[in-house]
């Protein structure tokens, strides 16, 4: 894959996630008890794409912990004014991207096949590409004549996508979306081809899913990381390294560092801190 570079998109601020986002962002946010920007870089690894030569992130809301957190893994591209947008992102890379492919991942996806590991998931969006069609990873949607706008040929996207460099080089760092700019005129083009990703995925941009994604990658039971401390009852949870639940939980998500008071019982919430609950 010498002629392919990977970015991971990370500068939104994940504004339906507040207040879990007021001071972390989005991109941070862990789920099975691993940061989700973690999982893409894992995921990008397992492709053979790792070092800020081919893979680079860009970062924006809290952009000083996400450039903190990437360390040396990969190049960071700081958007200071806010968010450019998925099209945007990556016309502020062009200059980076330099003639490659580019292979485009959300970092709020979240994505898990049982038959497969991180990157050999997603292998197929890549195998035997032409460089010069669009390509986007996409789940079925069950009712194809109810799709609306976002739907791709009876899929919907699952957060990555494949984008020739005949695209990416007229992308202007200005506020854009890949959807606009590049996805449908390429679909209009007869240039977009949708790959269908087998196994779960979520986008983990409301309460709902993002809960929904640490139950899954909890697999049906308790994922309690050694270093919580548990008096209480788990059931069917996530709790994160250094928390403390001395209540009882069912179906939450407790973040590292926060506290369930033994007089707790809560259900179907995620706890960040000693008192930030946002319900699912």
């Amino acid at each position: 894959m010498s002629d392919l570079c990977a970015v991971v998109l990370a500068a939104g601020e994940g504004q339906r996630l507040r207040p879990l986002t007021a001071h972390l962002p989005k991109a941070l946010c862990p789920v099975g008890n691993v940061p989700l920007l973690d999982r893409a870089l894992a995921r990008l690894a397992g492709l053979g794409l790792a070092g800020p030569g081919v893979v680079a992130v860009n970062a924006s809301y809290l952009g000083a912990q996400v450039v903190a957190h990437v360390g040396g893994r990969a190049h960071t591209s700081v958007e200071p004014d806010g968010p450019l947008g998925t099209a945007g992102g990556i016309g502020n890379l062009r200059d980076w991207i330099g003639g490659r492919g580019v292979l485009v991942g959300n970092a709020d996806a979240y994505l898990a096949d049982p038959e497969r590991g991180p990157g050999p998931d997603i292998a197929a969006l890549v195998e035997g590409w032409d460089g010069e069609t669009v390509r986007l990873l996409g789940t079925p949607i069950a009712s194809p004549a109810s799709t609306g706008p976002s739907g791709f040929s009876g899929h919907r996207f699952a957060g990555f996508s494949l984008l020739p460099w005949r695209y990416v080089r007229d992308l202007p760092p200005a506020k854009a979306e890949l959807v606009k700019a590049v996805w449908r005129p390429a679909e209009a083009a007869g240039a977009l081809d949708v790959v269908v990703y087998p196994g779960a995925y979520l986008d983990t941009g409301t309460p709902g899913d993002y809960l929904a994604a640490n139950l899954h990658a909890a697999g049906g039971g308790a994922l309690v990381d050694p270093g919580a401390t548990v008096t209480g009852r788990v059931t069917r949870s996530v709790v994160g390294a250094g928390a403390t639940v001395a209540g009882d939980i069912t179906r939450c998500v407790v973040w590292p560092g926060a506290h369930v008071a033994g007089t707790e019982r809560l259900t179907g919430v995620v706890r960040a801190g000693r008192d930030v609950t946002v319900r699912a």
